[in-house]
């Protein structure tokens, strides 16, 4: 492969990346905790857009409806990485990379 194909290569990859990144940024997952009592709904970009929690879960005291809140967190973020490791795998699909 010479320079040229190389370079257009590379460009092509950005391309690819920065259409992913794009709708990663618009595409959002909900991760759940305490049997839905908590819901954090969260961008591919790890950006939190909203956090709902139930009468119910307000009435746990503060330590446990931190850790409900933040098994929430986990879970929007684990679902996050799912959507974003396919996202990135589509985008370089077919790469050869020269080393």
């Amino acid at each position: 492969m010479n320079i040229d194909e190389m370079m257009a290569q590379a460009q092509s990859l950005q391309e690819r990346v920065g259409a992913a990144q794009d709708s990663l940024a618009n595409t959002t997952v909900k991760g759940l905790a305490g049997n839905g009592a908590v819901i954090v709904e969260m961008t591919g970009k790890y950006d939190i857009v909203d956090v709902t929690i139930s009468d119910d879960a307000m009435k746990n005291d503060a330590a446990m409806l931190a850790k409900i809140v933040r098994d929430a967190i986990r879970d929007a973020k684990a679902k996050a990485d799912v959507i974003i490791d396919k996202a990135m795998s589509d985008a370089t699909a077919g790469v050869k990379l020269p080393f």
